[in-house]
């Protein structure tokens, strides 16, 4: 068996070993690949691994042996997956492996609009305790989470995830789910859509980006919220209308907002939230932890010993 990795960097930056991928058959490993250099690379492939180097059709048709892809991440929209099932190459991915991690950046986000950390250890390096006249002082509003309301738009498992952190700080927890019958949890409050974002103090989105809800997060949305509220996202870039969402925050209709991803990335030098007011962004790293992404690659090496023992697991469809 010919294995390739497309874009061993993402998932690997060198803290993991490939060692286990590499007894399973012949291993071509790159650091990155560009769509140019992708048909090449995969022309005598029978198993392709992927985390965000593009599989179109015209890529697959140059991969006449390719007989398996398997996605290093959850979301598979970089694979043309009908073109694979025409050719019989099975596709699979690797859910839920960076639940936790997901959940814990939500929070760390939470924490920073609310508690201005950084802000505030920023002033005492450059000396402003130092100087003050007062054993304290504020820089800015310091909000305390209990009883607050947290949105949550999509139960599943990692809005399970920051639901449980949410309750355990003591805040109330809404929800917005497509399925509020199947995923019950104690503690949460299931309201639509409409209501979440009128209610809540921070609505955090953990859906996936479909068809139906792409750029959702519009002006009409945000002007449901509160002045004092803010939004974080950690899910797909694409649900957030980003043009209505500086100009919500640059006319403070909004408190602020927290981004862990955008509808471009590496963005755009001139997207608007990069200077948009209270505007807190991290380059996509919620789902990269050492924890999580040594999951991914023990699920990623698992799908592969399937994949080759016929037996597959994780296909998408």
């Amino acid at each position: 068996m010919k294995i390739v990795v497309l874009d061993a960097y993402a998932m690997n930056p060198g803290d993991l070993s490939w060692d286990d991928l590499q007894q399973l058959g012949e291993t071509d490993i790159y650091e990155r690949s560009s769509v140019t250099e992708t048909p090449s690379r995969i022309a005598d492939a029978d198993i392709v691994l992927t985390n965000k180097a593009l599989l179109t059709k015209e890529i697959i048709d140059h991969a006449p042996k390719l007989k398996y892809i398997g996605v290093m991440a959850t979301g598979y929209n970089i694979v043309d997956t009908e073109a694979a099932h025409q050719r019989n190459i099975i596709v699979t991915n690797v859910p839920a492996y960076s639940t936790i991690s997901v959940a814990q950046l939500t929070f760390a986000i939470i924490l920073e609009l609310s508690v201005h950390t950084v802000m505030y250890a920023d002033s005492v390096r450059n000396g402003d305790w130092v100087l003050s006249k007062d054993f304290s002082y504020q820089l800015a509003p310091i909000t305390e989470l209990q009883n607050k309301t947290l949105g949550i738009i999509g139960l599943g498992q990692i809005g399970k995830a920051v639901a449980k952190i949410a309750l355990a700080f003591g805040m109330k927890v809404i929800a917005s789910h497509k399925h509020p019958e199947r995923d019950q949890m104690e503690g949460v409050e299931f309201v639509d859509e409409i209501t979440c974002f009128r209610n809540a103090d921070f609505v955090s989105l953990h859906c996936p980006l479909k068809d139906d809800n792409h750029k959702f997060v519009n002006r009409q949305l945000l002007d449901l919220m509160k002045p004092s509220a803010f939004l974080i996202n950690t899910s797909r870039g694409g649900l957030i209308n980003e043009e209505d969402l500086a100009d919500a925050l640059n006319d403070n209709r909004i408190a602020g907002a927290g981004l862990d991803v955008l509808s471009s990335e590496p963005p755009a030098s001139d997207n608007p939230l990069l200077e948009a007011k209270n505007c807190l962004i991290t380059p996509h790293i919620g789902w990269a932890t050492f924890e999580a992404r040594s999951r991914l690659m023990q699920v990623v090496v698992n799908n592969v010993k399937a994949f080759i023992n016929s037996n597959p697991v994780n296909k998408v469809k």
